[in-house]
């Protein structure tokens, strides 16, 4: 990283922390007005930010101008020091705004001109003539310029040292950002005064003086494990120092290594209900000060960075364990010292308060803290300060400031401080350019509290920039602790550890107020009705705010952890969708490319869900049972915790983004797969699999299905499944799809969260589901109708019967080819090798056909098994009455064949990145979806691909060994999706290579094959079910 130094010893280097340094924060910034410029490609980019100056004319450039989300400024000159009309100088982002040093001779003449540089590396030179400049007389100068005015007057600011403008990077200098003393004091007063967040606004117990002896539930019926461990040692440990190190023995014993995730999980749990209050803390007559806490504390910290350091660490025992380091004590030398928080002690000895309060302050306190420490002597030291507070005046000043700076230690020590004391609490290991960035973070924040909430575009700006700041600095941080924990590391550096890693995680939890308050904003602006309007009239530049949202909220995941490719992937295609132009002609088109990639961010947020619905129910409920916790804790707990994570708020803005769009695009929620109308009682299960519908599920059933693979068969489920309606998007060539076609069951998906709802309310009950090209209905009847029933007429009849000979199989005789025959695709014929392969072979025959009518397509080598290979290879082994027996076991179930609904004049194609696998096996996402007509040539995109993954053919090899990888996809670089010519050309070629290829069979196909550059290659095709 340009400007960062590691540091390989000293305490920095001893807790594995990288001294860093904070490169520039890109502004966030929100205008809507059209940025013009001509926008050239990506050019290479220097990894300095700034360029250095000798002992010539200096001039520090700046630029006083705001960009989006993911934009950068730079600058280009005639000046070798900006680069010299040949490569780009990146500018800093200063509070001020964009600066960059430029170097010359006096009285040069310089040409130069800004340059915005976007995500993708691409750039937008600002419009006009290059700005001509020259440089003063020797010493340093400030120039301050403004975006597009190109023959504005050069004012220079002289008299100011390099100094003063900062650091050699570029950075505004510490004498611009720091207050004097009196300011700096009054910001600790205001950290001081900040409330508790973790412990006291979620307490559920009882106060210390309500305490009584001790009684409690230690049920260890049917337990075993960690579970068991955890049970057992509470029963025996009384107070919070004793619960801490019974959490410790778990985590480092053999239980912990043999049941890690087990281990951990039952370990965030019990801490977790202990930090609320629900597991109370007794003294049990021994004496212990708080740096008994603190030494168990850090063996625990110690042994959960050793388990996040290792290989083999997984996201769920991650995601676990960012739950248990807020339960944690802190452990820093003033906790650990022998007689640790002795301000308390020289309170309750004041002469300068009532007798009566400060024996309360003593008793309640004091001694307390002194004796057996626990959460509720934080909730007690609140409590008092509320009271010592409620009436100015009342009490003594120095009394009152004396209290306030204990409790401030105090949070301090139960790592309970609000966000800004914990990021001052790690400012020392930060250099002076990190504390810049920090400096900024916070003043944004402080300015953002201030607003009126009623002025929505500057509460929509102030939080993006906020929310920019804050993702730069908790990646910086994150930088910093990924190279795991020294072994030899020191206590001082274990201490300054934890406190960067709890701030990692406050940052995460702030940003969840952020979002919070952006989507409030956003509802209040017009809400998604607004942006469909604004879509509607091609202004689609008002929807940057709320994408620049979603796109910081998906780096927020990645950031913690989960799926971090896929999260990259999903902000460069947000940050792509929102760049473009303020205005757009194809609006629909738009949409449905934005829409695939929200639903791409939606299955992150339901991965997320899933997971953390896997971890937590079971094991909170035996654990909160044996214990005695309220059924309501324990019922909401994983609820609660889902609420509580960014993901709630990505989900939300993912669900008003969706609206907005399915009425820009004009969409429903639904696509049908198989069309038709169908009657039945509607039931809902999680998967078709069998034995999924109960016994006394008799007659004809609608099927609402959770969730599903692509693998399944429908009858599966039962013979009487007459439709399904699928609650995610299903790929329609997947085998679930195509099976549904040949077993002509009504087939639908239905990914729209309002609609799935209203569906659930006809669940039990009788319905009829009608499913067309064009529109999707499923309404209550009072009855079924037998007559109507039996029909299950499809919604569209055949224009035209086909003939019989079409759908008449003509019986061949098998014929086995001798023993390791393998035939060129040429010789394959449908008696030796099957229809298939002679498909195969009549494919290579029609490739010079296809170059007469322009339909030119081409068919990969290929060499066929024929048939009695198998046979051949059983009797060898001595397996071929093995392979009967099971043979006569296996249960089959015929398949009608039939027709097509109807003859249509499109052709439909399904695209995915990759090997065709991602379509066939009903991956979660959608293809490219094209619907090209055979005769006139048009085009229609239906839906654009936002598969997670695609497969491929491992590389590093001359000849292909099978072996087949997977890689993220970035659909931002994917031409397909970022190319509308390249996407009508493709949809055009495919139409005139499929109605070739179906009037030489006679019938519609089914094709298959690849797009490899400028060629199509079919691989291969078979009539349509």
């Amino acid at each position: 990283m340009a400007g960062s130094s590691a540091m390989q010893c000293g305490q920095l280097g001893q807790m594995g922390l990288r001294r860093i340094s904070f490169q520039g924060l890109r502004k966030a910034a929100v205008t809507q007005s059209k940025v013009k410029g001509r926008r050239v490609g990506a050019g290479n980019m220097r990894s300095v930010l700034s360029v250095r100056c000798g002992e010539k004319v200096k001039v520090r450039v700046r630029l006083d101008h705001q960009v989006q989300f993911g934009e950068t400024h730079a600058i280009l000159g005639s000046a070798k020091s900006i680069g010299a009309w040949q490569e780009k100088v990146p500018m800093t982002w200063t509070e001020a705004g964009w600066v960059v040093d430029l170097e010359g001779d006096s009285g040069e003449t310089v040409e130069y001109k800004h340059i915005i540089v976007t995500h993708d590396g691409g750039v937008i030179w600002e419009e006009g003539p290059n700005r001509t400049i020259s440089l003063p007389d020797e010493g340093d100068f400030e120039l301050v310029t403004h975006w597009g005015c190109t023959q504005e007057d050069p004012q220079f600011q002289g008299g100011r040292s390099p100094k003063s403008h900062g650091s050699d990077n570029g950075h505004a200098g510490k004498a611009e950002e720091q207050t004097e003393g009196k300011a700096e004091s009054s910001k600790v007063e205001e950290a001081v005064r900040e409330m508790s967040t973790s412990f006291v606004k979620e307490w559920q117990g009882a106060s210390v003086k309500d305490r009584k002896e001790r009684s409690g539930k230690w049920d260890t019926t049917g337990l075993g494990g960690p579970t068991l461990q955890i049970v057992e040692g509470d029963k025996s440990a009384s107070n919070w120092w004793r619960k801490l190190d019974v959490v410790r023995d778990l985590l480092s014993g053999e239980a912990g290594k043999k049941d890690r995730l087990k281990a951990l999980i039952n370990a965030a749990v019990y801490l977790k209900w202990i930090n609320t209050g629900q597991i109370v803390c007794y003294e049990d007559g021994q004496h212990y000060r708080p740096n008994k806490h603190a030494e168990i504390s850090r063996r625990i910290f110690v042994e959960l960075e050793r388990i996040s350091g290792q290989k083999d660490v997984d996201l769920k025992e991650l995601l676990v364990i960012q739950k248990i380091h807020p339960c944690l004590p802190a452990f820093k030398a003033e906790f650990t010292a022998s007689v640790p928080l002795t301000r308390i002690r020289d309170i309750a000895h004041r002469n300068d308060i009532p007798h009566d309060l400060k024996q309360e302050i003593k008793h309640t306190i004091q001694n307390k803290l002194h004796r057996s420490a626990g959460p509720e002597d934080l909730v007690a030291t609140e409590n008092m300060l509320a009271r010592i507070t409620r009436n100015p005046g009342q009490y003594n000043e120095a009394f009152v400031k004396e209290f306030q700076i204990f409790y401030a230690e105090l949070k301090d020590f139960f790592n309970a401080g609000g966000l800004t004391e914990q990021l001052e609490g790690l400012r020392q290991s930060i250099d002076d350019e990190g504390q810049v960035i920090l400096d900024h973070f916070l003043a944004s924040k402080g300015k953002l509290d201030q607003l009126n909430s009623s002025d929505t575009a500057k509460i929509t700006e102030s939080v993006l920039d906020t929310l920019h700041a804050l993702t730069c600095i908790r990646e910086r941080l994150l930088e910093g602790l990924v190279s795991g924990l020294r072994n030899d590391a020191s206590d001082a550096a274990i201490a300054m550890r934890q406190k960067w890693r709890l701030s990692e995680l406050g940052l995460e939890d702030y940003s969840f107020v952020l979002l919070s308050r952006l989507i409030n904003a956003f509802e209040s602006e017009g809400g998604a009705s607004w942006l469909a309007e604004e879509a509607k009239s091609g202004r689609v530049g008002k929807w940057t705010p709320a994408l620049t949202s979603l796109a910081m909220a998906v780096q927020q995941l990645g950031l913690s952890g989960l799926q971090k490719e896929e999260c990259v992937a999903i902000k460069n295609e947000l940050l792509a969708w929102s760049a473009t132009s303020a205005r757009t002609n194809d609006t629909k088109a738009w949409a449905l490319r934005l829409k695939a990639t929200i639903d791409r961010v939606r299955r992150v947020a339901e991965n997320y869900t899933d997971t953390v619905l896997q971890l937590y129910p079971d094991f909170v409920e035996k654990l909160g049972n044996a214990l005695g916790i309220p059924e309501n804790s324990v019922r909401t707990y994983t609820e609660a915790d889902i609420r509580a994570s960014v993901v709630f708020q990505v989900a939300k803005l993912c669900s008003f983004l969706l609206k907005a769009i399915r009425t820009t695009a004009g969409g429903d929620g639904f696509d049908v797969i198989m069309p038709g109308r169908a009657r039945g009682t509607l039931l809902e299960v999680d998967r078709i699999v069998p034995g999924t519908l109960p016994t006394s599920a008799t007659g004809p059933i609608i099927l609402l299905v959770k969730q599903a693979d692509g693998d399944e068969e429908v009858k599966a489920a039962g013979s009487n499944v007459a439709g399904v309606i699928l609650l995610h998007e299903l790929p329609h060539l997947s085998h679930l799809g195509v099976r549904a076609r040949q077993e002509k069951i009504v087939f639908v998906t239905c990914d729209d969260e309002e609609r799935s709802a209203n569906l659930r309310t006809l669940l039990n009950k009788p319905v009829e589901i009608v499913a067309s090209p064009e529109s999707v209905h499923v309404e209550f009847r009072d009855a079924l109708s037998p007559q109507k029933q039996d029909k299950q007429e499809s919604v569209s009849e055949p224009k035209s019967q086909q003939k019989d000979t079409i759908t008449v199989t003509k019986q061949s005789v098998v014929v086995r080819s001798p023993p390791g025959t393998v035939l060129n695709l040429s010789e394959a014929t449908t008696e030796n090798a099957g229809s298939k392969a002679a498909a195969c072979g009549e494919l290579a025959v029609l490739v010079e056909q296809a170059k007469k009518v322009s339909a030119a397509f081409l068919v990969p080598r290929g060499k066929v098994i024929p048939f009695g290979a198998m046979e051949d290879t059983l009797e060898n082994s001595g397996s071929s009455s093995k392979f009967k027996t099971l043979l006569e076991k296996v249960e089959t179930a015929s398949l009608e064949g039939g027709e097509l609904d109807k003859v249509c004049n499109e052709l439909q194609a399904e695209i995915a990145v990759g090997l065709g696998e991602t379509l066939a096996s009903g991956t979660r996402g959608t293809p490219w979806r094209l619907a090209a007509n055979k005769f006139d040539g048009t085009v229609k995109t239906l839906a654009f691909a936002n598969f997670s993954e695609q497969m491929m053919v491992k590389g590093g090899a001359n000849v292909a060994d099978g072996s087949v990888v997977k890689a993220v996809v970035d659909y931002s670089n994917q031409r397909l999706s970022v190319d509308t010519e390249y996407r009508q050309q493709i949809g055009q070629y495919l139409a005139t290579v499929g109605f070739f290829l179906e009037k030489h069979f006679g019938v519609p196909q089914d094709v298959e094959g690849c797009v490899i550059g400028k060629d199509v290659y079919i691989v291969q095709a078979r009539p349509q079910p």
